[in-house]
C-alpha cells in the first residue's frame, strides 16, 4: 500500500513538472496565453497522474499538431481574412483548453477509477474530433476554393460558422486519422501491468480498427462541429464595419447579437461536438471488442 501511494507521489510531481515547462514553453511561444498556461499546467498534472503513456502521449500529440498548422503559413492573406470573424485566435486560453481536453480528463479518470476499455475509445473519439476541427480550420481556411454552407451548400464567406471545403473536409479526415495512429503507436509500447493495450489486443488489426474508429468519429465530430456553427452558435454583426463574426466584440466596440444561441459560443459547440464522437467512438469500440 505504501508503495502504491508513492508511486503516485512521484507521479504527480513528475506531472507537475513536466507540465509546468512545457505550459512555459509553450506560452513563451504564444501558443498559449497565461490562463491557457494555466490549465495547460492542471490538465497536464492530471494526465500524467492518472494515466499511462497513451492518455497524455494522445493530447500531446493534438496540441503540438494544432499548434504547428496554427503557426504554419500563419500571415498568409487567406487565413488572416478567415482569422477575422473567428471569436479565438492561434494563441489558446483557458476555455479552449478545457474545452479541448477538460471531457478527456475526465474519461481518463474514469478510466483510473472504473478500468474499462470503452473509455479509451471514447477518449480516442473526443480528441480525434477536436483534432479534426482545428486542422480543419488551420488547413482550410487556406483553400483556394470558396467555403460552402454545410446546411445549405452556398457559398459562404471565408471564416463563417459552418461552412466547409473539400481541403478542410480532408483536413479533418487526416486529423482523426492521426490521432488513431499516434493512439495505435503508443498502445503498441511495452505497457504496465492492467493498462489498456491488454484489453484492446495487439496486432495490425487491432491497430487498423482503432484507426478508424478515431477517423470515422472525429471525422463526424468536426462535421457536427460545422452543422452547430452554422445552426445555432451564436454570430453578432460588427456595427463598425458591418461584417458577422462569432465575436461579441469586434473593431473595438460591441457588436449586435443576430442569430444564434447568446451562451453557444466557438468553446461550447466543440465540446458538444468532441462529446458526440466520443459516444461514437465509444459505440464503435463496442463493435469491434
Amino acid at each position: 500500500m505504501v508503495g502504491y501511494i508513492d508511486e503516485w507521489w512521484w507521479r504527480l510531481l513528475i506531472g507537475l513538472s513536466f507540465s509546468a515547462f512545457a505550459a512555459a514553453s509553450a506560452y513563451r511561444s504564444r501558443s498559449l496565453s497565461g490562463s491557457g498556461a494555466l490549465s495547460a499546467v492542471a490538465m497536464g498534472t492530471g494526465f500524467l497522474t492518472l494515466g499511462e503513456p497513451v492518455w497524455f502521449g494522445v493530447l500531446a500529440a493534438f496540441f503540438l499538431s494544432s499548434t504547428f498548422w496554427s503557426k504554419w503559413k500563419r500571415h498568409t492573406r487567406a487565413k488572416s481574412e478567415a482569422e477575422a470573424k473567428y471569436q479565438k485566435t492561434g494563441r489558446r486560453d483557458a476555455g479552449q483548453v478545457w474545452a479541448n481536453g477538460g471531457a478527456g480528463l475526465l474519461l481518463c479518470a474514469a478510466y483510473a477509477l472504473w478500468p474499462h476499455e470503452g473509455w479509451l475509445y471514447a477518449y480516442i473519439g473526443v480528441m480525434a474530433a477536436v483534432n479534426a476541427d482545428t486542422w480543419a480550420t488551420e488547413i482550410g481556411a487556406l483553400s483556394r476554393t470558396a467555403p460552402r454552407s454545410i446546411v445549405s451548400g452556398k457559398p459562404v464567406s471565408p471564416g463563417t460558422s459552418g461552412g466547409v471545403t473539400p481541403l478542410g473536409s480532408a483536413a479533418a479526415l487526416a486529423g482523426a486519422a492521426f490521432i488513431g495512429a499516434v493512439a495505435a503507436l503508443l498502445l503498441a509500447l511495452p505497457q504496465p501491468a492492467g493498462a489498456a493495450a491488454g484489453a484492446l489486443g495487439g496486432g495490425a488489426a487491432a491497430a487498423a480498427g482503432l484507426i478508424a474508429a478515431a477517423a470515422a468519429a472525429g471525422l463526424a465530430g468536426a462535421f457536427a462541429d460545422s452543422l452547430l456553427g452554422a445552426t445555432g452558435q451564436a454570430v453578432f454583426r460588427c456595427q463598425v464595419c458591418g461584417s458577422e463574426t462569432e465575436r461579441a466584440e469586434h473593431c473595438g466596440s460591441a457588436a449586435r447579437h443576430v442569430r444564434g444561441f447568446a451562451a453557444l459560443d466557438n468553446d461550447r459547440v466543440n465540446l458538444l461536438s468532441s462529446l458526440a464522437a466520443g459516444l461514437l467512438a465509444w459505440a464503435i469500440g463496442g463493435l469491434l471488442l
